[in-house]
């Protein structure tokens, strides 16, 4: 199979007939053999009953029901997870993210030897204000932190090597963050791609202002985990032994200073060194056991299930 289309959505099933005939006139127009899986992301409208009926007409789309809604990036890890494709696209149900894109990301993939390539909606019809200025200092903050010259970590369209996409785990809010899931994998060779933007057709959007400083919390999640997941107590360890060396430092001073020196002076409990010595002893103290609790959970850990799935429509197991 050339082509696994993933689209996860929450309440678009007035989208959803449109962006079916449209990525079907793209497949057919360029030969290519492909599914489109949706991931019905807990919606509360008829979505799923309209995958259903869409799915009678073509037997390429396929879906997934979640119980409840659980987020973007469970669904993209879900849809990964069935994904049956060489090369497997990504994109947004609300008909912002175009189908006529998919040749060139294949054949970036395919041809031009990238691992991932993402879309860089360069022109939006968004709100200056309210998206567009707090995307790009999110996007800048991104590249700076991540290492990852990307111009645009939000667009949902996005093309993988089917290899990349089962090498690499989405959780939490991370799906922005998938570029650098994947380089952190060792999945180096990152394109980008100019896309069209197209505006809301129907409905309106699910995500608020809230998403960019989500967004920029996930950034410092993923920077530390990409660093420090693996080996916890170099991070704590290294933190809480220097605090444990300063706190003792103190400590040795005012006790030679009262034994040996100003015998009369002072209690200890009265000079401020005895509290800068206690608390960095026992902050010190903290950040040791935090690093060695670390090591030891991510030595038992299971993968704990991450979402519940209540019907399937047409994929393996």
């Amino acid at each position: 199979m050339n082509i696994s289309v993933v689209i996860p959505l929450l309440n678009e099933q007035e989208s959803l007939p449109e962006l079916c005939k449209w990525i079907e006139k793209v497949m057919s127009t360029h030969n290519f053999s492909y599914e489109i899986l949706f991931v019905d992301d807990g919606s509360t409208d008829a979505s799923w009953e309209t995958i259903q009926s869409l799915s009678k007409d073509n037997n390429a789309i396929k879906g997934i029901r979640f119980l409840r809604n659980y987020g973007k990036s469970q669904g993209l890890h879900a849809g990964f997870a069935k994904a049956q494709g060489d090369v497997v696209i990504t994109m947004d149900a609300d008909l912002q993210d175009s189908p006529d894109e998919i040749p060139d990301l294949y054949d970036m993939i395919m041809n031009q030897g990238y691992d991932l390539v993402s879309g860089w909606k360069k022109k939006r019809y968004d709100s200056v204000v309210a998206k567009n200025l707090p995307s790009k200092l999110f996007n800048w903050a991104a590249r700076k932190i991540s290492g990852v010259k990307l111009n645009d970590f939000n667009c949902g369209l996005k093309a993988y090597k089917n290899v990349v996409i089962k090498n690499i785990e989405v959780s939490g809010e991370m799906h922005r963050y998938i570029p650098v899931l994947a380089k952190n994998a060792g999945f180096s060779t990152i394109g980008e791609k100019i896309v069209i933007h197209q505006a809301r057709k129907y409905g309106s959007s699910k995500f608020g202002m809230d998403r960019f400083v989500n967004g920029f919390l996930d950034l410092i999640t993923i920077w530390f985990i990409s660093k420090f997941g693996k080996r916890p107590m170099h991070f704590f360890g290294l933190l809480g032994t220097l605090m444990f060396i300063i706190g003792f430092g103190f400590a040795l001073y005012l006790g030679v200073d009262k034994l040996f020196i100003h015998t009369k002076a002072r209690l200890i409990t009265e000079r401020p060194q005895f509290y800068i010595a206690l608390t960095s002893m026992i902050i010190g103290t903290q950040l040791f056991l935090a690093g060695f609790l670390g090591e030891i959970i991510l030595r038992t850990k299971n993968n704990e299930e991450r979402y519940k799935i209540s019907e399937e429509l047409g994929v393996g197991s």
